[in-house]
């Protein structure tokens, strides 16, 4: 890959310029370089990461970066010794360690500053600690529907941009004989991070909601102001007619595997999953012309927003005794240059506020949206893992009551809630 390739030729500028390990307190004995243990969750990433660890071990001596991608972060916190920085997908799970002021502050580093605060306010949505800016995103994943660019302009329809429009353009491909969503029901994830998250997210205020829920913990239920079934309703009933009218009509058998390679052979016009499709997509069809746009669930073209993850986040524990040195590793894995070229890599988007704008054609439908802070967090990750989220979902969109099944997952939170 050229991108990370480029890297090396900048390797020794970077650390004789840049002056990133100035300053360290490092004492790991004569001559010994103290050790920091660098834990990444993210397996696509480990060639890209241990080239930067090997540039940083190279550019100077003080400190040396122990590359940790098996650890298990529970038990490592559980027994005092977690690993010194992480870099990981920021989600429900992870802000429990946040929550409990297992994660050391960072508010004072350089790196803090140069956050969107917009952006910074998606880790805040999951957790927060008294006094802290624990985790600094690294990168987000803008996630919304793929579609053919070549289908749709054969058929001559345009990206929709209200519901109406959505409901006329899959009409005129069914009339064609084209699929207009291709989908794979059989894995349940597919359908809360595309269609529960796409639906529900454009229609509501996905934060706000899970304030009020979380505030009403056990008083969630059918009387509440707010609750899955009273407030997902509309949403939900939208996402069932869409995948009942709209879909292939075998989607109930078929795996996210089985949806790549259909939709690379031009066997539907839209697909609702986020970038990390694109490389399997490209392992069939490397020339298929793809685009993205966010899913229209209003008549309201500024209701218009993407659903983004936090793909990476920093995070150093209090536990560590290198805090310093991983502070200084910090600083080098946040260098504009170098996040800039991780996310050209992989598809995201920068967490900055001078990140380079996306280039890549298959995402840049999706930029205004982003750049505008018109994005929200899937709905479907604020739920707590022990609410089987997804087969519930699953179940629905396989011919399930919705409202009932909504209940069930009021009475699951509230039950949750009551238990904590």
């Amino acid at each position: 890959m050229a991108a990370i390739s480029q890297r090396w030729t900048r390797a020794v500028a970077i650390a004789l310029g840049v002056g990133l390990v100035g300053g360290l307190t490092a004492c790991a004995g004569a001559g010994e370089p103290a050790e920091v243990r660098f834990h990444l969750s993210k397996p696509e990433a480990i060639p890209y990461f241990r080239e930067l660890v090997g540039e940083y071990n190279a550019s100077q001596d003080e400190v040396r970066v122990v590359f940790d991608t098996s650890s298990n972060l529970q038990a490592g916190f559980l027994r005092g010794n977690p690993p010194d920085l992480g870099l990981l997908n920021y989600n429900m799970e992870m802000a429990r360690f946040m929550e409990r002021g297992a994660l050391s502050d960072l508010s004072d580093m350089p790196e803090a500053d140069r956050i969107r605060p917009e952006v910074q306010e998606l880790v805040d949505q999951y957790a927060t600690y008294p006094g802290r800016t624990s985790v600094l995103p690294y990168s987000v994943m803008a996630a919304s529907v793929i579609y053919n660019k070549q289908i749709f302009e054969e058929q001559g329809v345009e990206v929709p941009r209200t519901y109406d429009e959505l409901i006329e353009v899959c009409e005129a491909l069914k009339a064609a004989g084209i699929t207009p969503f291709y989908a794979t029901f059989k894995d349940p994830w597919t359908i809360g991070q595309g269609w529960f998250d796409y639906t529900v997210g454009g229609n509501i205020d996905v934060a706000e909601f899970y304030d009020e829920m979380n505030e009403l913990g056990t008083e969630v239920g059918p009387d509440s102001p707010v609750s899955f079934e009273k407030t997902l309703s509309e949403p939900v009933e939208q996402m069932t007619q869409l995948a009942a009218n709209y879909t292939n009509p075998d989607a109930a058998s078929r795996a996210y595997g089985d949806g790549n390679l259909a939709f690379a052979e031009g066997q539907a016009a839209m697909y609702l999953q986020g970038p990390w499709a694109f490389g399997e997509i490209a392992k069939t069809n490397p020339d298929l012309d793809l685009g993205t746009f966010p899913l229209p669930v209003t008549n309201d073209p500024d209701d218009l927003a993407v659903r983004v993850n936090i793909d990476l986040a920093a995070w150093i524990p209090e536990a560590s005794t290198r805090k310093a040195e991983a502070r200084d590793f910090l600083s080098y894995l946040f260098q504009q240059e170098v996040m800039d070229e991780y996310n050209a890599a992989f598809l995201g988007y920068g967490t900055t506020i001078e990140a380079a704008p996306v280039t890549d054609p298959r995402i840049v439908g999706m930029k205004e949206y982003y750049d505008a802070a018109k994005f929200y967090q899937g709905p479907s990750r604020a739920i707590p893992l022990t609410i089987p989220t997804d087969n519930y979902l699953q179940g629905i969109v396989t011919g399930s009551d919705a409202e009932e099944t909504l209940a069930v997952m009021d009475a699951d939170w509230a039950r949750l809630a009551f238990r904590q």
